[in-house]
């Protein structure tokens, strides 16, 4: 709905407004992010409340109940909250939460749109219209208080309408500031923030060290990066300035991403002797999210070392190999540190004879704990009022991430193994189950639709397309002696492969048709313009592809001076329509020969 220039946009629980202009960013396609967070936030405001006593309420979920007997009086049963037993995994947290028996009372309750005193501080750093915020005050219960601060005089005022606008000043208030300063200033234990939600525009790498700093102990970090081009290998050195890892140009290049920001967090965070646990890690659409939980001490951070890693990656076959960069060994009760061994790899692959590319540092942990995640996908099942838009999507997601092998790093994908040694492609059922048949393990990846996490050694898998080949032979006497594809198939594979298909090869998720990958939403959907200071109307998206889809401008004008290459050959059918030249000199065509699009042959 517009006025005046404005519009009102409902998401989730909020409406807020919208100027017209692109003075305030917003992208309805990052909904499944903001969903996707709620969900989140959600299940951590439940595990930190309930170590308090205190039960959070979301409407339209109903309680998940477990049957315990009580054998001391038979025939009476104590129905108790399956999540309230999930939560205290150990003796000291029990204790420490207080339970409705010992105070005869009522537990506690902490609802959707009060404050509660005990709940959550967050902070959101980059507020823009303010439309995150005030979807955890109208959506999460069990919060404190939420700052949303940008750094934008127009944007805070807008913030502050929609505070205003959505009745939510009992627990939003707009902060105009820089907020590294804001978490900075917030650096006392007893000051700091329970969740830190960064979504920049670009790079969050300037707001990394005074997020890691500003977080209480096992407080939650929520962060976005939209640089995919640096992240994903277009821009080694860059990527390097800004999070300390060199990315490679690779088929894993967004579980990399991934792993190259998780290792920028730890990072700065051991320098604070903190380290870092991650809950859930996707790459969606345009963009990585991360949900990581800070914590501090000295004798964990001494293990951080050996839980990053060096990436050998090959430009021929794109086999690659992980080195870590430490080692722990434990003896006994203590625990020694001391650096790798390695490299894992020959100066050229073994298999194609390539030169090898070197990468990272980045994570080799885990992306996730998966019982968190299962409690988000509890949550999820267990809510009637179709709470979020896109829940579809986030149970598709998340269902894969707890499908995958979290101590598998990277993933290989079906259609490059193939391309390397350019035969057909056999389906992902064929090749899961060739992989299984092996007593290996493996499974997809919600990063690549296409993707294969195992932890069969590469000479397996290149053994398994041997003889996928042997079975649908490819022309080798095309094979130039030194493409991959020659090297490869020159040798005979050391196993046999069985492609029937298996029971165990395809995973739940895709038997039952979860949205797992979802089609583009809307015409240009990807990442929007940046929000200009003076507000202003900006260049519609489709233009300025067109104005800067080629880095070489070109001007029609002066195509005249280039000969048609398909007019040479007597093809093009363009006519005087061309604009390329039809007069063809010995001189032009010695001089600059090009092909028909104007580049230089």
């Amino acid at each position: 709905m517009e006025i005046s220039g404005e519009t009102i946009i409902h998401e989730g629980k909020a409406s807020v407004i919208f100027p017209s202009t692109n003075q305030v960013f917003y992208n309805p396609v990052q909904e499944f992010n903001r969903d996707l967070t709620c969900a989140v936030i959600t299940e951590f405001a439940r595990l930190h409340l309930q170590q308090k006593g205190i039960k959070i309420v979301v409407p339209g979920e109903r309680e998940e109940q477990k049957l315990v007997v009580n054998l001391s009086e038979a025939g009476e049963d104590n129905m108790n909250s399956s999540t309230e037993n999930n939560s205290a995994p150990t003796s000291a947290e029990n204790n420490s939460a207080p339970t409705s028996a010992e105070n005869n009372s009522a537990p506690t309750t902490a609802s959707v749109g009060e404050p509660c005193p005990e709940g959550l501080r967050v902070l959101e750093g980059l507020a823009a219209s303010g439309l995150r915020s005030i979807r955890f005050a109208c959506e999460v219960p069990g919060l404190h208080s939420v700052v949303a601060n940008d750094f934008s005089a127009s944007a805070v005022e807008l913030i502050k309408r929609n505070i205003q606008h959505n009745d939510v000043g009992n627990l939003v208030t707009a902060s105009y500031s820089d907020a590294r300063m804001v978490m900075y200033n917030r650096m006392g234990a007893r000051d700091r923030f329970d969740v830190i939600d960064l979504d920049p525009y670009g790079s969050p790498s300037m707001f990394l060290d005074a997020a890691v700093q500003s977080v209480s102990e096992g407080g939650l970090l929520c962060i976005t990066c939209t640089d995919m081009a640096v992240l994903a290998g277009n821009s080694g050195e860059t990527c390097y300035s800004k999070y300390g890892a060199m990315s490679i140009k690779s088929k894993y290049c967004h579980e990399m991403a991934l792993r190259i920001l998780l290792h920028s967090l730890d990072l700065r965070a051991n320098c604070y002797q903190r380290y870092i646990v991650p809950l859930l890690c996707v790459s969606a659409d345009f963009y990585i999210r991360v949900f990581v939980r800070v914590f501090t001490g000295q004798a964990k951070v001494k293990m951080c070392a050996s839980k990053q890693a060096l990436v050998y990656n090959c430009v021929g076959c794109g086999t690659y190999h992980l080195q870590r960069m430490g080692k722990a060994t434990s003896h006994g009760n203590n625990m020694k540190y001391s650096p790798a061994t390695g490299p894992p790899v020959t100066l050229n692959c073994e298999f194609c004879q390539q030169r090898q590319q070197l990468g990272g540092p980045i994570w080799a942990e885990s992306l996730h704990d998966k019982d968190f995640v299962e409690r988000i996908l509890s949550a999820l099942e267990r809510n009637n009022s179709k709470r979020f838009k896109t829940a579809e999507r986030i149970q598709g997601v998340l269902s894969m991430v707890t499908e995958e092998l979290s101590d598998v790093p990277l993933y290989y994908t079906l259609d490059n193994l193939s391309s390397v040694i350019r035969c057909n492609t056999p389906s992902l059922l064929q090749f899961r189950s060739a992989l299984l048949h092996a007593g290996h393990r493996v499974s997809l990846s919600h990063a690549c639709k296409n993707a294969l996490k195992t932890d069969a050694p590469p000479s397996v898998i290149w053994d398994i397309m041997r003889c996928w080949e042997k079975q649908n032979p490819v022309k080798r006497e095309r094979l130039s002696e030194t493409c991959p594809a020659f090297h490869i198939l020159t040798k005979e594979p050391r196993i046999e492969a069985n492609f029937d298909i298996r029971q165990d090869a395809n995973p739940k998720s895709r038997k039952l048709g979860l949205k797992r990958f979802q089609e583009n939403p809307e015409a240009n959907w990807g990442p929007k313009a940046r929000a200009k200071a003076g507000g202003g109307l900006s260049t519609a998206l489709e233009d300025k592809r067109k104005k800067y889809q080629n880095k070489r401008k070109k001007d029609e004008s002066q195509l005249k001076s280039f000969p048609s290459k398909k007019f040479k050959k007597g093809s093009c059918e363009l006519g005087d329509n061309c604009c390329y030249s039809h007069t063809l000199s010995d001189e032009t065509q010695e001089e600059s020969p090009t092909t028909h699009d104007g580049a230089p042959s």
